[in-house]
């Protein structure tokens, strides 16, 4: 599965504001599956969206003739 990142916010914000909430709630509500994720690291959070990847069709047998 793929994320895309649609957008960051730090993670020290003022006290009782969630933009990175805020933001996804807005893409969710325009129909975007749209989560808020911390990015440990970066010290921020990230609203992202999950993708599936398609699954690797597995090969097919060709038919024998006689």
């Amino acid at each position: 599965m793929d994320r895309t990142v649609l957008e960051r916010f730090p993670a020290g914000g003022p006290r009782g504001h969630w933009p990175a909430e805020e933001y996804a709630g807005a893409r969710r509500e325009e129909g975007v599956p749209a989560r808020v994720v911390m990015d440990l690291a970066s010290d921020a959070f990230l609203v992202v969206v999950e993708q599936r990847t398609p699954q690797q069709a597995e090969p097919r047998a060709l038919p024998v003739r006689e």
